[in-house]
């Protein structure tokens, strides 16, 4: 079955999978891989409470694609990576690997630029991590894509179209995001996933706010 999938969803799970063996493996308490997290802007060791910056601590470039890459649990990776399977096969079959990859990346970029935005706005000064902002992505293409496409919720059971299920989930992040309701859950990276994949399919249209594509573009 695993070889049926098409290669970008294949390299995304391996990929995955394969750095959460790592971490778990080499350092199960995640600091050596603190690094590749993404950590906000203009952090400081006052901002932390403590008098110096361990080694890793602190914004580079790279981690805005890095941290999208990595999880902090079991549960974690499972449920953004049997998403990225049930949103992100379909968008792959049809846009062909080189543009789904494409897309995903965007929106995991995205989600980072977005959540730094928000932590600096709020005063955070914790990292994130995992690839929600890109299966946030998939899951608004998708229900661009597939509008009326019947989806199931795992918990609690409850059928639902596809658009439904994007609009639910999107004003329930803004709640969840604007109130603090939630827990230590990153709800603007997942928010701003979604903005730029839906700004990426824009782009692709040629709608606005973006020129007009050439004729024979990609018009879906």
């Amino acid at each position: 079955m695993f070889n049926r999938l098409p290669k970008g969803i294949q390299a995304l799970l391996w990929l995955n999978g394969g750095l959460f063996l790592l971490q778990k493996l080499l350092d199960p308490s995640g600091a050596s891989f603190a690094a590749f997290y993404l950590w906000p802007l203009g952090l400081s060791p006052d901002a932390l409470g403590v008098d110096s910056l361990p080694f890793g601590i602190g914004f580079q470039p790279w981690q805005l694609l890095t941290y999208g890459f990595l999880h902090a649990g079991i549960e974690h990776i499972f449920f953004n990576m049997l998403a990225l399977f049930m949103f992100g096969a379909p968008l792959e079959y049809t846009w062909g690997t080189q543009r789904f990859i494409t897309y995903y990346l965007v929106c995991v970029v995205g989600a980072g630029l977005t959540y730094l935005g928000w932590a600096a706005a709020m005063g955070i000064s914790t990292p994130v991590l995992g690839a929600s902002g890109g299966v946030f992505g998939l899951l608004l293409a998708y229900g661009m894509f597939y509008p009326r496409q019947q989806v199931m919720l795992l918990f609690p059971p409850i059928p639902m179209t596809a658009r439904t299920l994007v609009i639910g989930y999107g004003a329930l992040e803004l709640l969840m995001g604007v109130t603090g309701i939630g827990g230590n859950i990153a709800h603007f990276a997942h928010l701003g996933g979604m903005l730029f994949g839906w700004l990426m399919i824009r782009y692709w249209r040629g709608q606005p706010p973006f020129s007009k594509r050439p004729r024979g573009g990609f018009r879906r």
